[in-house]
């Protein structure tokens, strides 16, 4: 078709506004995609969640692929086993700022 697209990485709203069901992949990094439709501009589409984004979802970085923005990177050094979890919270500061 010609459109432009690109990987987007970061992060959902983990409380549901009142009435909504909480998204799918909130409580840790997320992916979606957006694509570039002319005249309108960026589109973004979450298919985990069969939406396209607004207000619940938070842009982290922009790439071809996860490669180019993974959200986290790092090497771990030492013996053992290695286990690691994250949880993240991501709550509207309101009128606060």
């Amino acid at each position: 078709m010609g459109l432009a697209a690109r990987y987007v990485s970061g992060y959902l709203s983990t409380v549901p506004p009142p009435g909504s069901a909480p998204l799918v992949g909130t409580d840790a990094t997320h992916a979606w995609l957006s694509v570039y439709c002319p005249p309108t501009g960026w589109i973004d589409f979450d298919p985990t969640n069969n939406q396209i984004c607004g207000d619940r979802h938070v842009t982290l970085a922009w790439g071809r692929d996860y490669d180019d923005v993974s959200p986290l990177r790092g090497i771990v050094l030492g013996g053992g086993q290695h286990t690691v979890g994250v949880a993240v919270n991501v709550v509207p500061m309101g009128d606060a700022l």
